[in-house]
């Protein structure tokens, strides 16, 4: 049913149709009957709940950072059977983010690529968003906080941006993702180098100290960086004692698609996702779990379309799987259709 209505949604503009879709699912959840009814059908009737830096996930299938921005959809998304959603990228002030269009499906390639630009409503009122739906809402969903800066904050005061973000969401998010990887704002991706990395994570760890309840805190790396860099990451993450490490972000790279070169060009610069991720995905979540000898726990992203695809992440060493490009193709079931594979391997 979902692959004929994917074929058409897919002849509109994928960002129009990402709301379009997304509004459609709480128009139909309003209706408590029609809400228990989506429950029943997409929330795992197996246990599949797990421990992960001291928090216990119903089940270890996440929705990874870019798809809930605003936080404007965590009932609709908790009811298609989520462990934990990633809200963001946040960053402290709002922003519009690059010009439309800015999303681009690839379908032959089962990938999309977007240069969104990290627009969102700005922290103070994702926050306030956030803990609207926890009043309401009882139940156990995980919420994770994408923090990033703002597009015209320069580098030398990143760290003032993410601070920022960090006391606005700390009472209401479950953990916390530093977004210092995204190829969609200018210079971002500099703060990867392991002085402006270390003086964002250490600060960060310092005020999470002080906190009456201290939150995991992990980051999320690009997988374009080189070997020296990314032995740098690592390092730096064991030396000041993060959380856990997401591997990995979008891609710059263009490598192996089946889609013509002359539309990929025309489509221009942003973030690659999708099944050409999966194999690099898979290289660095298993060379993050050798380096660190499993001490660091990793949320493996990219590629994930079936539940081969994460079982794949887990078997190299990832405690937890984020979907993103997957759910678009896949659609709402995807949850379900992953765990269920790994109920028929037990």
């Amino acid at each position: 049913m979902y692959q004929l209505l994917r074929k058409i949604l897919f002849w509109f503009d994928a960002e129009k149709v990402h709301y379009f879709s997304m509004n459609m699912l709480r128009f139909f959840c309003r209706s408590s009957f029609i809400k228990n009814i989506l429950k029943n059908k997409f929330t795992p009737s197996t246990d599949f709940s797990k421990k992960v830096f001291g928090i216990t996930f119903s089940n270890p299938v996440g929705l990874a950072a870019g798809f809930d921005k605003n936080a404007k959809y965590l009932n609709e998304l908790e009811t298609l059977g989520f462990g934990f959603v990633e809200i963001g990228t946040v960053t402290p002030l709002p922003q519009e983010g690059n010009p439309k269009p800015r999303l681009f499906r690839l379908p032959k390639d089962k990938a999309l690529i977007n240069r969104m630009g990290f627009n969102n409503d700005g922290a103070k009122a994702v926050a306030e968003r956030i803990k609207s739906y926890r009043k309401k809402n009882k139940n156990l969903l995980i919420i994770g906080g994408n923090i990033g800066k703002n597009k015209v904050t320069p580098n030398e005061d990143a760290w003032k941006d993410y601070e920022t973000c960090f006391n606005e969401l700390q009472d209401v998010v479950d953990y916390f993702v530093v977004n210092v990887s995204s190829p969609n704002t200018p210079g971002l991706r500099d703060l990867q180098q392991k002085d402006s990395l270390k003086k964002i994570l250490t600060n960060l760890q310092q005020i999470n100290h002080t906190k009456k309840n201290p939150k995991p805190l992990l980051l999320k790396i690009s997988p374009d960086l080189n070997q020296n860099d990314l032995d740098d990451v690592i390092d730096l993450a064991m030396e000041i004692q993060l959380d856990g490490l997401v591997a990995a972000n979008t891609t710059t790279s263009r490598k192996n698609l089946i889609t013509g070169s002359k539309i990929v060009e025309s489509i221009g610069a942003g973030g690659l996702s999708g099944k050409p991720l999966n194999e690099e995905s898979n290289r660095i979540t298993r060379y993050i779990f050798a380096k660190t000898n499993g001490t660091i726990p990793i949320i493996s992203s990219g590629g994930i379309f079936s539940g081969k695809d994460a079982e794949e992440k887990i078997q190299l060493g990832a405690s937890l799987v984020q979907v993103w490009t997957g759910f678009i193709y896949e659609g709402p079931g995807i949850v379900t259709k992953i765990l269920k594979a790994k109920t028929n391997e037990k």
